[in-house]
């Protein structure tokens, strides 16, 4: 939402906004363009008829006092995807979904896009290097978003997803996510069921032929023309880097994984449907270092490497795990996993984890109390921990400062260690950290 109102901004929109509580990186760069409200809270002497239009965050309750008062004034009410969708709807529209993999396919379309010098707007999930904002709009002819299935606004239960109609599109995979709102696996998978069905006839939508719930899905829905899978690039590991294989060429790259290497197979693809020729493509996809918290490499030196992932659900927490141990087959992997979304944190999903965190030679759960409680959740507990994740060894820390004793006593010669979360490991200093251990 921060992104979106300084994208306004940027545009000579009179901008104005609310919320319960401001936090960084937000709150720094509101300020820094003028944007941050005089106090928290909410305002509805603030919502007047004067106002074009009002755009409501996911997270705003139905009672929301500002939202009530721009009810009663009869003004147009927005959610954020109705809105981008009525921004892009003139434009060629390419939608990255799935339920892993979004951030990183969106950002490697818009690297390669950027370098080639094309006209285009986005809408992406993480920081990247080269771009001011995690939003653009302008007059360019064709749009590119990340296409989330979480649910629109408290007004609207529909995925985001569903919103923008595409015209080109893929999916990564079919992992059940979201428990709070998707009560079962099969609610989940029908919300990927109707996105496949928006599929225009003259477009395409591609899915990852390795996710077999997805190929699945596919099948059952007929399989049509539109409807294309897609496999790894062919690649190669030569002393801790991953080289694509084009015929006899060799390209080097700075990211890795068996994942990455499918992320990079639908973005080729869908890069090629827009014109962007395979030999442009090769060339500009070495400068790409990843998104901000996917397999972003934060410290290393010549035996450690400390590498920082998004991940928290079983099919991500998988993945990450073994892209690391794949790339560096000679150190050993400690991995730090903290659960940190309701459905990561609740008894009756956590056994979704069995056996997504085998391959860690050290594997360690961190739980922030005040998170669980925040959630009105139960503190799961290391036994439980131990058999949802079907390995006896899992080490449960519920405190930043034990965990940071524990990380410093480990000797890190050839050690690696993966830190996955979508919070801060209840405010673990990374930078302490990395001057301890690199």
């Amino acid at each position: 939402m921060h992104n979106l109102a300084i994208c306004l901004h940027g545009l000579d929109n009179q901008v104005s906004g609310s919320d319960d509580k401001f936090f960084d990186p937000s709150k720094s760069r509101l300020a820094r363009y003028g944007l941050l409200p005089n106090q928290e809270g909410w305002q509805p002497e603030n919502i007047t008829s004067e106002l074009d239009m009002v755009i409501l965050g996911m997270h705003a309750q139905s009672d929301n006092p500002e939202l009530l008062k721009a009810q009663a004034l009869g003004l147009p009410i927005y959610s954020f995807p109705e809105f981008i969708f009525e921004a892009a709807k003139g434009k060629n529209r390419i939608v990255i979904g799935g339920s892993h993999g979004k951030t990183s396919i969106t950002s490697m379309i818009l690297h390669v896009l950027q370098k080639a010098g094309k006209a285009f707007d986005y809408l992406v999930g993480a920081q990247l290097e080269g771009f001011e904002t995690m939003v653009q709009l302008s007059n360019a002819p064709l749009m590119v978003i990340e296409g989330d299935e979480y649910t629109t606004s408290p007004l609207d239960l529909r995925p985001k997803f569903l919103h923008y109609q595409h015209h080109y599109a893929c999916i990564t995979g079919i992992a059940w996510d979201h428990y709070n709102v998707f009560p079962s696996e099969e609610n989940y998978i029908s919300q990927f069921e109707a996105f496949i069905k928006q599929t225009p006839k003259q477009g395409k939508l591609y899915y990852a032929a390795s996710d077999q719930k997805l190929v699945k899905l596919i099948n059952q829905l007929g399989n049509l023309e539109e409807w294309q899978s897609y496999e790894a690039l062919p690649s190669k590991i030569i002393k801790n880097q991953t080289f694509l294989l084009n015929g006899e060429k060799e390209i080097p790259l700075r990211i890795f994984g068996d994942h990455n290497l499918e992320n990079l197979s639908v973005a080729k693809k869908i890069l090629e449907d827009i014109g962007i020729p395979e030999d442009d493509f090769f060339d500009h996809i070495q400068s790409f270092k990843g998104a901000s918290k996917r397999m972003e490499l934060i410290g290393e030196n010549n035996h450690t490497n400390i590498i920082r992932d998004f991940a928290h659900a079983p099919s991500k927490l998988k993945a990450t795990s073994e892209a690391v141990k794949k790339q560096y087959t000679k150190r050993k992997l400690i991995a730090c996993l903290e659960l940190h979304t309701f459905s990561s944190l609740n008894k009756a999903f956590i056994h979704q984890y069995a056996h997504t965190f085998d391959l860690p030679d050290e594997a360690i759960i961190f739980i922030d109390p005040t998170t669980v409680k925040a959630k009105g959740l139960q503190m799961i507990t290391e036994d439980e921990l131990q058999i949802a994740f079907q390995r006896p060894d899992v080490r449960l820390f519920s405190h930043s400062d034990e965990l940071r004793k524990h990380l410093f006593s480990i000797n890190w010669t050839d050690t690696n260690l993966l830190l996955m979360s979508s919070g801060n490991f209840g405010g673990l200093s990374i930078e302490h950290l990395k001057k301890q251990i690199i």
